[in-house]
């Protein structure tokens, strides 16, 4: 009985722990306008030869959370991002659902959030990613991440890397 009522004490210290967590991520900017936004982030992706990495997602979202956590705290997968890419918090939630940008990007909201478009310099949506493909158990799994940002990145789509084949 003991051992019970112990591991529901750690469960709820656990779920409060992480709620307060929440109230403090604050990542995505809700009255942000996307369009302008983006124009910046686009001449410098220009200006840097890389690609823009739209997480779009929000500050009610849990696994988006846990994804800038799980990225921005390990050295690798935060290299390889940062190196190939030019990232943008793009807000969905009630004070904002940027409903004429996703209907652009094709309904991305359709795999739920956090959902991932990958767009060249020029702002061609090149690909959109359903992160659930990217999750292992309750966080998310570095090969597959690593993997994802291999194959978005500005290299992968050089046509010189291809002359061999």
């Amino acid at each position: 009985m003991k051992s019970y009522f112990l591991i529901i004490c750690l469960s709820l210290m656990t779920q409060l722990t992480y709620a307060q967590d929440m109230k403090n991520f604050k990542l995505y900017n809700p009255y942000e306008n996307v369009d302008s936004a983006l124009k910046i982030v686009l001449t410098q992706a220009k200006k840097e030869n890389k690609h823009v990495f739209v997480q779009i997602g929000g500050n009610w979202c849990v696994w988006c959370a846990r994804f800038n956590d799980f990225v921005n705290k390990d050295e690798k997968l935060d290299s390889a991002m940062n190196k190939n890419f030019i990232v943008y918090h793009m807000n969905y939630s009630p004070e904002n659902r940027n409903p004429s940008v996703l209907k652009k990007f094709g309904y991305p909201q359709r795999f739920g959030f956090p959902v991932f478009i990958m767009l060249d310099a020029k702002g061609n949506r090149m690909h959109t990613q359903n992160s659930a493909y990217l999750e292992e158990d309750k966080s998310y799994s570095k090969r597959k991440v690593l993997e994802f940002f291999d194959q978005w990145g500005p290299k992968a789509l050089d046509p010189e890397q291809y002359k061999k084949y």
